[in-house]
């Protein structure tokens, strides 16, 4: 009799557990090939919109207060110094910037989720189990992002939209120091779908909606992928010569000295050092 139960035990498992195995793999089979590693095409730099030069000739739609901070922003680096790019400091590029993907990325579609891991970055959540905007979240610098997916005439599933809120700052677009607003209200919406044409080709429609701006930016993001795909780490900090000090910032030499980064530059304040003895 206990060999039986046994049995029958197992076979009441297996039944069970079928159906939700069945309907992963249907779940999975949803999805377009999202595979591999997506880098940017060949040539294109990591201004924010891949068709126009990094700086000015971004033209981007900015309020005549933000235009100013662009303005001063470059002005500094021409300098040598970091202007309105926060960066330096290593802290996360946050979203929208993150999706300029300077290292690559991989995307990995699940039925409630949808991860996109940085060779260099935290990574990225987009969930799309049909959830609300949380409550009193914590803002962070990858915001909260809920997606959706839809599908073609056969069912599949071939464009996702993301809506992406309560992100917190400093963030830039890019290493001119391109602003979004201080207040963080920024609204970031995406539709990311493969190329019809060019299943190696990914697209991310972006459009940012922010008070620094006079209306919603619009740009197109494309991704090429890679196949034969080999990952290694990019630690920020590990070779950050970058040193800022109270409202400076300070460069570290080959040699392991404190050295000025623009022209003219003062040296810090070092009144709780005491005077190096003469020799």
């Amino acid at each position: 009799m206990r060999g039986r139960s046994s049995i029958c035990a197992i076979a009441l498992t297996a039944a069970l557990c079928a159906p939700t195995h069945q309907a992963r793999a249907q779940d999975g089979a949803k999805f377009p090939d999202l595979s591999g590693q997506w880098k940017r095409p060949p040539g294109v730099g990591i201004q924010w919109d891949q068709t126009k030069p990094i700086g000015r000739a971004q033209q981007p739609p900015l309020t005549p207060e933000y235009q100013a901070v662009f303005e001063a922003s470059l002005q500094e680096q021409a300098r040598g110094g970091q202007g309105n790019d926060p960066r330096f400091t290593c802290i996360p590029n946050g979203m929208p910037r993150i999706m300029s993907v300077i290292f690559p990325m991989e995307i990995v579609p699940l039925p409630k989720i949808t991860y996109m891991m940085f060779e260099y970055d935290i990574p990225r959540r987009i969930y799309t189990d049909g959830r609300d905007w949380p409550r009193n979240a914590e803002p962070t610098f990858m915001g909260y992002s809920i997606g959706t997916w839809s599908g073609d005439a056969s069912g599949r599933y071939d464009v996702l939209e993301v809506e992406t809120r309560n992100m917190k700052g400093p963030r830039t677009y890019d290493t001119s120091g391109l602003p979004l607003h201080k207040d963080n209200r920024t609204v970031v919406k995406e539709r990311i779908f493969l190329d019809k044409a060019d299943n190696d080709l990914l697209h991310d429609e972006i459009t940012t909606i922010d008070d620094a701006l006079t209306r919603p930016w619009t740009v197109d993001k494309r991704y090429r992928r890679e196949r034969d795909v080999v990952w290694v780490e990019n630690v920020c900090n590990e070779y950050n010569p970058h040193v800022a000090i109270h409202n400076e910032i300070y460069y570290l030499s080959a040699d392991g000295y404190l050295m000025p980064a623009k022209k003219d530059q003062l040296p810090p304040d070092l009144r709780y050092f005491k005077p190096t003895p003469k020799q």
